[in-house]
C-alpha cells in the first residue's frame, strides 16, 4: 500500500503561526501543502509572519487569516476563503486554547465565558464548519490537553472546557463518516512552550517535568508527527481522542 502525502492538499491550521500550529505548518509546507494559517491578534502577528515566510521559502502556496475565532462568523469566513483561493479544503487542524490555572472558587464569570468560548465554543463550530466546507475523504483534529484524563484542581475552566471537544469529536465521526471524514483529538501532556509556563511557578514546572513516565515536558515535535500520522495514513482512527504526553496521564 502507497503512503498517503499531502502534496497538493490544502490545509488549514487554526492557530497556525506558531507553537506546534507553526511546526506542523512548516512540515506540511516541506511536503507541498498549500496552506491557510490562522493566527488569533497583534500579539501574534510577528510569529506567524514568520512562519508564512518560512513556508514560502519552502516553496508552498500559503496565506495568514487574521481573527478572533469566538465570533463564528470568522471561522465561516476562514474556511471560504480558503476555498475562494486554492478550491477545497483536505484537512483542517485547530491547535487554538487557553490556559488558566486559579482556584475554583475565585474564577469569575468573564473568565468562565472567555475560556467556555475559547475552549469549547470555538472547537464546536470549527469541526462544524470543517464538516460543511471539506472535501469528502477530509480529515479533522482537534488539539485537546492531557488533563482530560487527570484528578486534579486548578484548571477546572480550561480541562473544563476542553472535556467537551472529547465528545464533538465522538459525535462529528459519527455524522460526517459516510463522507469519508475522520475526526480525531489530541490530548498533549504539558507543552514545553510560552503557553505552558505563563500560568506556572517553577515548583510547578519541577512537578510537571517529573510526572511523566518517560520524563520531562512534551515537546511539541513530540505531538506533530500523531497529528500528520492522523491526517493522512492514521485517516481510519477516527471518533479517538489520543493521549500523548510521554505517560503523564492515562485513561
Amino acid at each position: 500500500m502507497s503512503k498517503m502525502n499531502v502534496n497538493g492538499k490544502v490545509i488549514v491550521v487554526a492557530g497556525g503561526g506558531k507553537n506546534l500550529g507553526g511546526l506542523l505548518c512548516r512540515n506540511f509546507a516541506a511536503q507541498g501543502a498549500k496552506l491557510a494559517i490562522h493566527y488569533n491578534s497583534e500579539s501574534s502577528k510577528a510569529a506567524a509572519e514568520e512562519t508564512l515566510a518560512e513556508v514560502k521559502k519552502l516553496g508552498a502556496e500559503a496565506f495568514l487569516f487574521p481573527a478572533d475565532l469566538t465570533k463564528v462568523e470568522n471561522i465561516t469566513k476562514l474556511f471560504d476563503e480558503t476555498i475562494a483561493r486554492f478550491g477545497g479544503i483536505d484537512i483542517a487542524i485547530n491547535t487554538v486554547g487557553k490556559v488558566l490555572k486559579k482556584p475554583f472558587s475565585e474564577t469569575t464569570e468573564e473568565e468562565y465565558d472567555s475560556m467556555s468560548d475559547i475552549n469549547s465554543k470555538v472547537a464546536y463550530f470549527f469541526i462544524q464548519e470543517a464538516g460543511k466546507k471539506m472535501n469528502d475523504k477530509g480529515k479533522i483534529c482537534t488539539i485537546v490537553t492531557s488533563l482530560l484524563a487527570a484528578y486534579t484542581g486548578l484548571y477546572s475552566t480550561y480541562a473544563g472546557m476542553k472535556a467537551p471537544v472529547d465528545h464533538f469529536t465522538r459525535a462529528a465521526s459519527k455524522e460526517f463518516g459516510a463522507r469519508g471524514i475522520s475526526v480525531t483529538a489530541v490530548a498533549p501532556g504539558p507543552m514545553d512552550t510560552p503557553f505552558f509556563y505563563g500560568q506556572e511557578s517553577p515548583e510547578a514546572v519541577a512537578y510537571h517535568k517529573s510526572a511523566a513516565a518517560l520524563g520531562g515536558l512534551t515537546n511539541i515535535e513530540d505531538i506533530a508527527p500523531l497529528v500528520e500520522f492522523l491526517v493522512t495514513d492514521g485517516w481510519w482512527i477516527t471518533g479517538q481522542t489520543i493521549f500523548a504526553n510521554g505517560g503523564y496521564t492515562t485513561r
